[in-house]
Parts: C-alpha cells; structure tokens; sequence
C-alpha cells in the first residue's frame, strides 16, 4: 500500500480486527480459511472481508481461500507488530492506572516504557508494579526527546490536554490516543486517534433499545 492509496477508515478500523482473527486462526492450528469464516469472526458480512481485502492485492485465491500464516505474518507487518513499539503514558487518574497495568506486550509488541502526571500526584518519582518509571509532566520534554518514543496515550482532563498534547508534540511525538473528549488542534504531521468511552457506551445503549423495540 502506497501513501497515494489510501484505504478507506472504515477499513483501517478493521485491519485489527482481522489480525487477531488470524493469530486465533493460527493458534487453533488452522491453515485455511474463507471469507465467510472471517466475516463471522468478525461479525460483518463477507462482502465486506472481500472489499476491505481488495485494497491490498491478491491476498487470496479464489475457491483456495486464504493462508492463515501468511495473512498473519501480513497484518503483522502491516501493523507494524514485528518490532516492539514503545509508549508513554500521561494522566495517571483512574484510567491511566489501568493502562498503565495493561499488558500490552502479552498480546502484541506494544510496552509503555514511561508514564507522566503533575509533581503533587502520589505515585511521581516512583516504578509501577512492572518497573515502568513515573515522571512530572514538565519532565517530559528531557525523558522523550532523546528516547525512540514516538506515540503517546493521553488520559489527562480536557481542560489539560492541549496543553499536554502540545508538549508532546514539542517533544517529538507523532501519534496520540487521546481519552479526553476534547478535539486536538495540532499540525498535519501527528496523527491522533479519540477514544470516547462516555460515547461509545451512548452508542450501544441505543442499539440494545433498538433491538428491543424491535421485539
């Protein structure tokens, strides 16, 4: 995939999705399997598996199905999950303290190697369970800029995070996951992904009084 072919969002919100379908695949010793199987696996039509494939070549064959290894190893690298990513953490309140004790590298090659928060917050200056180290946010600048840190998850209050944001770009930061429900304004270069948890739960309650009222 060239940067002048993009795929479409919808797909890329996918590509995931498909990766950890395969390496179930793959860990249930399957060596083939079809777009039927997939888009069950995923709960989407397969169409859609077909349409999403479409966009990187000849993943497959027709009547042949797909490889499970080799599509493993290619969302893999797609994903950039052959090398370990490194990334920091800042905001260390309720949500931050689960993150920072989510293990990551168990399920993919991702680790949080620093974790930030104000001076006055109880766990600065100390080591999570798992020895990552917890600096002060006017730290971050000297922690990051010489580190092969490129991608931060930010779970700081809205009223802190493009303050944040902006440090951490300074820093040389090229992606966040942001977690508080504000809208970012950051140059062209960085890539931001939001995680609205307070939407998402909205979302699925209006599908379940759907589903309801369709009884």
């Amino acid at each position: 995939m060239t940067e002048d072919k993009l795929i479409p969002k919808a797909t890329a919100k996918r590509l995931s999705l498909y990766y950890r379908v395969f390496k179930r695949f793959n860990a249930e010793k399957i060596t083939k399997v079809n777009s039927k199987q997939i888009a069950e696996a995923i709960g989407v039509d397969s169409a859609t598996v077909r349409r999403d494939f479409s966009h990187f070549g000849e993943l497959g064959r027709r009547g042949f199905g797909y490889d499970v290894q080799k599509l493993t190893a290619f969302f893999a690298q797609l994903l950039h999950d052959t090398n370990t990513t490194n990334v920091l953490l800042v905001g260390i309140g309720n949500m931050g303290k689960a993150l920072l004790n989510y293990r990551f590298h168990e399920r993919n090659k991702m680790r949080i190697t620093m974790a930030f928060d104000q001076q006055s917050h109880p766990m600065v200056g100390y080591t999570s369970k798992d020895g990552i180290p917890i600096y002060p946010i006017d730290e971050i600048k000297s922690h990051v800029i010489n580190s092969q840190v490129k991608t931060a998850i930010l779970t700081v209050p809205s009223v802190k995070a493009q303050e944040v944001a902006d440090i951490l770009v300074e820093a040389g930061i090229e992606g966040i996951l942001s977690f508080s429900p504000v809208q970012l304004k950051l140059p062209s270069h960085v890539v931001v992904q939001y995680v609205d948890l307070t939407s998402e739960l909205q979302t699925l309650l209006y599908f379940m009084n759907q589903e309801q009222e369709g009884l």
